[in-house]
C-alpha cells in the first residue's frame, strides 16, 4: 500500500493520460477512411498549434510537411488509434488535408505489372 505523500510513479513512467481520456471516450475515428498509409499534411501548423490542446499541436507541429499516419503517431508517441481520432479531428476542423491511399480497384492488376516488367527487361 502507499503511504500519504509518496509517489506511487517515476518520471520514466510517461504520461498519466489514459489515451481514452485524450479522445473524450471515443476509439474509432469513422468519418474519414484514415489508414497507416493516408497522407496527412497541416494547413498553417504554427498558427494552429497555438488555439488547441496539447496532444493536438503535437500533430499539427509534425504534419508541417506531408507524413503518414503511422509516422505521426510515431513522432508524437501516441497509440495509433488515438492517433485516427485526433487527426480526424483536425480534418474536420480543417487545421489537416488528407490523401487517402489508392484503392484495390484502382491499381494495376498483376498481369500489367508483369507487361511492364517485361518490356523493362527488354530495354
Amino acid at each position: 500500500m502507499i503511504s500519504r505523500g509518496e509517489a506511487w510513479f517515476d518520471e520514466a513512467a510517461g504520461p498519466l493520460v489514459r489515451p481514452y481520456a485524450v479522445t473524450r471516450g471515443r476509439t474509432r475515428a469513422n468519418r474519414y477512411p484514415l489508414d497507416l498509409i493516408t497522407l496527412v499534411v497541416a494547413v498553417h501548423p504554427e498558427v494552429h498549434a497555438a488555439v488547441v490542446e496539447q496532444e493536438y499541436a503535437r500533430i499539427l507541429r509534425a504534419c508541417a510537411f506531408p507524413q503518414s499516419v503511422a509516422e505521426v503517431a510515431a513522432r508524437v508517441d501516441l497509440p495509433l488509434g488515438v492517433v485516427k481520432v485526433l487527426i480526424s479531428d483536425l480534418i474536420e476542423r480543417r487545421y489537416l488535408i488528407f490523401r487517402a491511399s489508392p484503392s484495390p480497384a484502382a491499381r494495376p492488376d498483376l498481369v500489367t505489372m508483369q507487361k511492364v516488367l517485361d518490356g523493362i527487361r527488354k530495354l
